[in-house]
C-alpha cells in the first residue's frame, strides 16, 4: 500500500487557523486545511504547516525563526516526497517595521517556491507542483485591532498590490496561481484573520487549484 500523496500547506496564521475572536485556534474541522483535507479523502495528506508571524524572508525582531525561509527545508525534509505545496505567505512581510515593498514581499514568496523546488529536486529528484496563493487583504480598521502597533495604512494599501505580482511569478515559473483574496476576507473582529466563513470560501477555492496540481502530477507520470 503506498504512503498517501502529500498536499503541503506551508503559510502564516491564517494557516494555522488563528482565531481572530478568541486569539486561539479555530478547531481541525473549521480551518480551510482541515476542511481541504475532507474533501480530497484518504488519499490525500493534507499538511497544515502554518505558523503565527511567518515571513517570506524577513527575520522577525526577537523571533528569527519566524522567517518561512529558516523553517522551510527543515519542514519540508520532515515531510518528504512532498508533491504539491500550497504556499501562502507574505501578509506579516507587510509590518511597519520592515518597511517592505510589494514587490520586495513578492520576491520573498517567489524565493520560498523557489527553493523548496531546488530542495525537493535534491532530495528527491523531482519538484513538487507548486500553488502559489496571494494573500487576502488586510482590512480597513486594523489600526484600531491589537495589531495596529504593527500594521497600519500602507500595510492595508501593499495588500491589495500582492495579487498581480504573485500572479506574474506564478506565470514565468510555471505555478498554480490563486488570489486568495477573490474569495475570501479578513474578519471585522481583527481585519486579519478569516473566520469559518473565510476559512470555508478559501478551502473551496484551493481544492480546486490543487486538483488542477494533481493533474499536473499525473501527467509527468
Amino acid at each position: 500500500m503506498s504512503d498517501p500523496v502529500k498536499i503541503f500547506c506551508y503559510g502564516d496564521s491564517n494557516t494555522y487557523g488563528y482565531d481572530p475572536k478568541t486569539g486561539l485556534r479555530h478547531p481541525r474541522q473549521v480551518r480551510w486545511t482541515g476542511r481541504l483535507s475532507r474533501m480530497l479523502g484518504p488519499e490525500y495528506q493534507v499538511v497544515e504547516e502554518g505558523c503565527n508571524g511567518r515571513t517570506t524572508v524577513f527575520p522577525q525582531p526577537g523571533e528569527e525563526w519566524k522567517s518561512g525561509l529558516y523553517g522551510l527545508k527543515v519542514c519540508l525534509s520532515t515531510y518528504k516526497p512532498v508533491e504539491v505545496m500550497v504556499l501562502m505567505l507574505g501578509t506579516n512581510d507587510l509590518k511597519n517595521y520592515y518597511g517592505a515593498s510589494a514587490e520586495q514581499v513578492a520576491e520573498g514568496a517567489e524565493t520560498i517556491a523557489r527553493d523548496a523546488e531546488s530542495f525537493m529536486m535534491e532530495k528527491c529528484g523531482t519538484k513538487p507542483v507548486i500553488v502559489l496563493v496571494s494573500p487576502i487583504f488586510i482590512r480597513e480598521g486594523i489600526e484600531n485591532t491589537r495589531f495596529g502597533y504593527e500594521f497600519d495604512g500602507a500595510s492595508i494599501r501593499k495588500s491589495h498590490e500582492l495579487a498581480p505580482l504573485y500572479e506574474e511569478i506564478a506565470r514565468k515559473h510555471g505555478y498554480i496561481f490563486l488570489d486568495a483574496a477573490k474569495h475570501a476576507q479578513a474578519s471585522g473582529d481583527d481585519c486579519l484573520h478569516m473566520g469559518p466563513e473565510g476559512h470555508e470560501a478559501l478551502a473551496e477555492a484551493v481544492y480546486e487549484k490543487v486538483l488542477e496540481a494533481l493533474e499536473r502530477l499525473a501527467g509527468r507520470k
